[in-house]
């Protein structure tokens, strides 16, 4: 059994389509992903699962292993980090051409400091209940949102699978980004309640739909998911697997008023405040009527204003526990 390959071996063909090909994120949750693979490793051979494995070296390189595993012949594979690392994997599955992504199947061995996406999906964080869950192999296909941006005046696209935001989730990450601290429940709710005495609504035309709405947004948020932030739920009426982009604007809340409201941020409520709508959408266009609107994608900050949001029904298919 080959359990370990480095990113810079030479590529070779996989012969066995049960192998699972694992990409690591060796810096997630804080290091403790380095701590736990000894024992990832173990349990995995202890319940007989083939696999090959890699680890990360820099930003946004699960993407390229990603797809190189595809591209080798791999098609069952696995993400062990956090949100940012779910992301990167899932965009190298949908950019490259070797296999239909449908065709592929994925999960997230969850230890990363950010963990929203697999709440949708109860995965489980114990890692005798995730090796049962992936020994079942029991799948469902969930919804893949596509955003175009610009980034330096470039255009670029990106895949998501969770939450995007606009306004100021993007505004409290960069301010997170400051002082390097991780993205958890706790700091993320702690800065985005000081953040709001720094930020200033920004001015922006959303049209989707036959709709087109101009006003000055403290939120604009996209989901595919409901959890975002260490548990919050800025979109609480997205489901993954309905066809719709999950869209949640909130226009002139006072400081005061976000902060007087924030619990609502976590109950599920937030779209019982007067100044805050939601709807859903297969396509949404966002573009800004002052200074360019920073964009956010799974916790990433990747870009700006002009911004298209689409759908991508059913296009990912992953292994969950049973219903």
């Amino acid at each position: 059994m080959n359990y370990l390959v480095k990113q810079n071996s030479k590529p070779v063909v996989r012969s066995d389509a049960s192998t699972w090909y694992i990409i690591v994120n060796p810096v997630a949750g804080n290091g403790a992903v380095q701590k736990l693979m000894p024992r990832i490793k173990e349990l995995l051979l202890s319940e007989g699962i083939e696999f090959e494995l890699a680890e990360t070296e820099y930003k946004r390189h699960a993407i390229e292993l990603s797809k190189a595993a595809i591209e080798r012949g791999f098609s069952k594979i696995i993400a062990v980090g956090g949100d940012g690392t779910n992301n990167e994997v899932v965009n190298g599955i949908f950019s490259q051409n070797a296999l239909a992504p449908g065709e592929i199947t994925y999960t997230l061995l969850p230890v990363g400091t950010g963990n929203d996406w697999i709440k949708e999906h109860l995965i489980p964080r114990n890692l005798l209940l995730w090796a049962e869950m992936l020994k079942k192999g029991h799948t469902r296909s969930q919804d893949v949102g596509l955003v175009s941006f610009h980034n330096n005046g470039i255009v670029e696209k990106r895949y998501f699978v969770n939450v995007a935001g606009m306004a100021y989730d993007p505004f409290v990450l960069a301010e997170m980004e400051k002082i390097k601290r991780p993205l958890n429940r706790i700091a993320y709710l702690f800065y985005s309640l000081i953040s709001i005495f720094k930020y200033k609504l920004q001015p922006a035309r959303i049209r989707f739909d036959d709709r087109l709405i101009e006003d000055e947004f403290y939120l604009i948020n996209v989901g595919i998911c409901r959890y975002s932030g260490g548990g919050m739920q800025l979109v609480p009426h997205a489901r993954p697997d309905d066809g719709q982009l999950a869209l949640t604007l909130a226009g002139k809340l006072s400081k005061m008023g976000v902060i007087l409201n924030s619990y609502r941020f976590y109950n599920g409520k937030i779209a019982d405040h007067s100044k805050v709508d939601t709807f859903h959408t297969e396509r949404v266009t966002v573009e800004a009527l002052d200074d360019p609107i920073a964009l956010e994608v799974d916790g990433e900050i990747i870009g700006e204003t002009p911004v298209e949001f689409k759908i991508l029904p059913g296009a990912l298919r992953i292994i969950v526990p049973e219903d």
